[in-house]
């Protein structure tokens, strides 16, 4: 694997306002080799007024076929958690820190390979450009890979899980994520204040020893969440 990238910027339409073209633009990206092997670009889905936005690590294999973020086994317990913490599934939206499946071939299957720092980096300034056009209540960070876009390769999950942190401040970069677009022509104003919250990606949860307890804590933090909305 190359140790550096291009990275997704150069396909990133500097004009772009809407989600929907990024979408199609992110379908050309070629901002490291990822796009080789993987099927397609899985770009976020959901509406540009999600009060919550959830990012995870990036599509799995069936994410990579579907062309559709948590559409797969870890998107269902996504899915049965948020409704447990009582949060309106119609107002998530759900991305991935990396847009492209990462994955190595062993006979037919495709086993998921959890992407460098170089995928990361190279991938950010889509997250970047998604959050120009949203804006969300609550950030909820699925697992390291996401937490390492946003906050930086120090930030630990497993220390400060379940806590409200400030956003944008809590960002690795916060200057990226405090100016939003007001119109077409370029006008930008101060993103309003928000807050994010940490915890596992749920395919931690399939892949824990005692899933009961696993899916407990999700739910918990999740439940925070919901509180956070409603306060």
């Amino acid at each position: 694997m190359a140790e550096t990238a291009p990275g997704a910027q150069q396909f990133i339409p500097p004009q772009a306002d809407t989600l929907d073209e990024l979408r199609v633009a992110a379908t050309d990206c070629r901002g490291c080799e990822l796009h080789r092997d993987a099927t397609q670009t899985v770009f976020g889905r959901g509406d540009a007024s999600a009060r919550v936005v959830f990012v995870g690590e990036q599509p799995g294999d069936m994410e990579d076929q579907k062309g559709l973020p948590f559409v797969g086994p870890a998107g269902r317990l996504l899915r049965k958690a948020v409704d447990d913490a009582g949060l309106d599934p119609k107002h998530i939206y759900l991305t991935n820190a990396v847009k492209h499946f990462r994955f190595e071939l062993r006979g037919k299957r495709r086993i998921h390979q959890t992407p460098d720092r170089v995928h990361i980096t190279a991938c950010r300034p889509w997250l970047v450009a998604e959050f120009a056009q949203l804006n969300p209540e609550v950030i909820v960070v699925l697992g390291a890979t996401a937490a390492k876009a946003l906050l930086g390769p120090t930030f630990r999950v497993t220390r400060q899980r379940g806590e409200l942190l400030p956003w944008p401040a809590a960002a690795q970069h916060p200057e990226d994520f405090q100016r939003v677009p007001v119109d077409s022509a370029g006008a930008t104003t101060d993103a309003p204040s928000a807050q994010l919250l940490a915890t596992i990606h749920p395919s931690a949860v399939l892949r824990a020893d005692n899933q009961d307890v696993a899916y407990d804590g999700l739910v918990a933090d999740l439940t925070v969440v919901a509180r956070a909305l409603a306060g």
